[in-house]
């Protein structure tokens, strides 16, 4: 049974838990297997899209993890203006 909590809009702040929380409602509902063909590759592309979405969030957030723990050549950490979305 899929959740009746929508999760809030992809371009807010919680926009990679929202996406992951709709992931998992796409997967209930394609695994409860009584969809109509068109409705199941609807909500397929749509999982593609947010499970893209979302791995793009985690390579920036990886990276933006990577820098910060970084050092410059005279062992000062590195720093950098926070790029906003």
């Amino acid at each position: 049974m899929a959740s009746s909590k929508k999760p809030p809009p992809a371009g807010s702040q919680d926009g990679f838990e929202a996406a992951v929380h709709r992931l998992g409602a796409i997967v209930e509902q394609l695994e409860g297997g009584d969809l109509p063909l068109e409705q199941s590759v609807a909500l397929f592309e749509e999982g593609v899209g947010l499970a893209r979405a979302a791995q793009s969030r985690l390579d920036a957030a990886e990276k933006r993890v990577e820098e910060l723990l970084g050092l410059t050549e005279e062992g000062l950490p590195l720093t950098r203006e926070l790029e906003r979305e």
